[in-house]
């Protein structure tokens, strides 16, 4: 395929504040005279930012990279990952088109993206929010067809299934990626016949598609000319937040957390009777309970179980109807506790 810089393109480009110290952190890594190892992570960044590689884009990491404008170009050419041409502003879908996801109903995905986004690859939804393209093979075949959406995978997927999560997408959703026909990861349809989990050690979901859970993170970590969405002081290695994500937490009424408190505000809170479970301000005897032990627990969930004040699983077993109504605001996983059983399991796990 012939790839060419795009015919439109802005005037200039700048990193906000936070992607540039990012990226000087990223030329940091590499000795004097080999920064330009740095390229790849540094236009993906500014993709991330932009929505796409632009000329000025290019000039931007040549300078910074002491780099040719040609070598930097050449690299955005040779890798398909990076987008030459606008690509929707909520997101841009990859549909895998190769033997094992066309086999399975790729042509339908296809067919999908025809209708409700637009009618060829790399157009614009009338709307501008969305773009769509047919990829080769995304390495997901055992959970054919499949999709890639920014960096995440949405896979075991249906015309239907593939459509609705466009309308989420549409409607400032954040759809939970991995597969989409309720497998775990990518073990036989059938079910497993070995290397089965004890029921006990079991989590909800694969590793994953949990963080994406706890992050509520967006997959195309678009920008839109207001920062990175990040919280400040988070951390600068993460990726930046797109305009689902932002769409959803500004449509929130501002008394709605939407990320936990720091265990002394949370227990101030809780402060008065029947208003939150018990916290503590550390683990008794400086010892935390392993809280993953609780289906639904992963390591993401427990660290912000601890910063709230929740270290055992005697504390989670004593919880009340207003103890869990409590909880589910500081994590903002809304009816997580009484789905996935968290009192009844550690109450079996307290009594060991």
């Amino acid at each position: 395929m012939l790839r060419r810089l795009h015919h439109t393109q802005p005037e200039s480009f700048a990193f906000t504040p936070e992607n540039q110290k990012w990226a000087e952190a990223q030329i940091a890594k590499y000795p004097e005279g080999r920064q330009a190892s740095a390229v790849i992570p540094i236009l993906w960044r500014a993709q991330e930012q932009e929505g796409w590689i632009t000329r000025p884009i290019i000039e931007t990491v040549a300078k910074m990279l002491g780099m040719a404008d040609i070598r930097v170009l050449e690299v955005v050419t040779f890798y398909f990952m990076f987008q030459m041409q606008p690509v929707g502003s909520v997101a841009h879908f990859q549909v895998c088109g190769t033997l094992s996801c066309l086999i399975c109903g790729a042509e339908d995905l296809i067919a999908v993206c025809r209708e409700k986004i637009a009618p060829n690859p790399h157009e614009l939804s009338a709307d501008g929010k969305f773009s769509w393209e047919e990829v080769e093979c995304l390495g997901a075949c055992s959970n054919a067809p499949m999709a890639q959406i920014g960096k995440d995978y949405y896979e075991d997927l249906t015309a239907e299934r593939f459509a609705e999560i466009i309308d989420e997408f549409a409607a400032g959703k954040v759809p939970t990626p991995g597969p989409q026909n309720g497998r775990y990861a990518s073990e036989p349809i059938t079910g497993l016949t070995s290397l089965k989990i004890p029921e006990a050690e079991r989590v909800a979901e694969n590793a994953s598609r949990e963080l994406a859970r706890v992050l509520g993170d967006t997959n195309m970590r678009i920008t839109d000319g207001r920062g990175t969405g990040r919280p400040s002081g988070g951390n600068p290695d993460a990726a930046p937040e797109s305009a689902p994500r932002r769409a959803a937490e500004e449509a929130k009424p501002a008394s709605e957390p939407t990320e936990p408190k720091a265990p002394q505000e949370a227990m101030a809170d809780a402060a008065a009777p029947g208003d939150g479970p018990e916290l503590l301000k550390a683990a008794r005897e400086g010892h935390a309970d392993d809280l993953k032990r609780i289906k639904g627990v992963g390591p993401k969930l427990e660290t912000l179980l601890n910063q709230i004040g929740v270290f055992h699983f005697d504390q989670i077993a004593a919880w009340t109807d207003n103890d869990v109504a409590w909880i589910d605001g500081q994590l903002n996983f809304k009816g997580r506790v009484e789905r996935e059983g968290w009192i009844e399991q550690a109450r079996k796990l307290a009594a060991e």
